[in-house]
């Protein structure tokens, strides 16, 4: 993770780490990304959010329109990756209870 241990992307990480609400997200994000970066990002997301569920491919495909490239990418990342998919959605889970 060389590429991004430096100090330019901990200001952009520090600067996530500042918003506080789903509104104040949504106008940071939106001024940062263009609207397909935006809807690349929650296709991954909505992805592991299926991956974790047990979903089977196809089911992912058809329902969030992700490539199998895209899906295996998520579910490499969710079985050996750095965390990040695992530790947000386990968050999620916990709040919702």
């Amino acid at each position: 993770m060389k590429e991004i241990n430096d100090e330019s992307i901990d200001a952009l990480f520090s600067a996530v780490l500042q918003l506080k609400t789903k509104d104040e997200c949504r106008r940071f994000f939106t001024d940062l990304c263009t609207i397909s970066e935006l809807k690349s990002m929650n296709q991954r997301m909505q992805v592991a959010l299926m991956l974790k569920n047990r979903s089977v491919y196809t089911d992912i495909a058809s329902q969030t329109g992700a490539s199998t490239a895209t899906i295996s990418r998520v579910n490499r990342c969710i079985n050996y990756g750095s965390d990040g998919y695992n530790l947000v959605i386990e968050r999620m889970e916990k709040q919702d209870e």
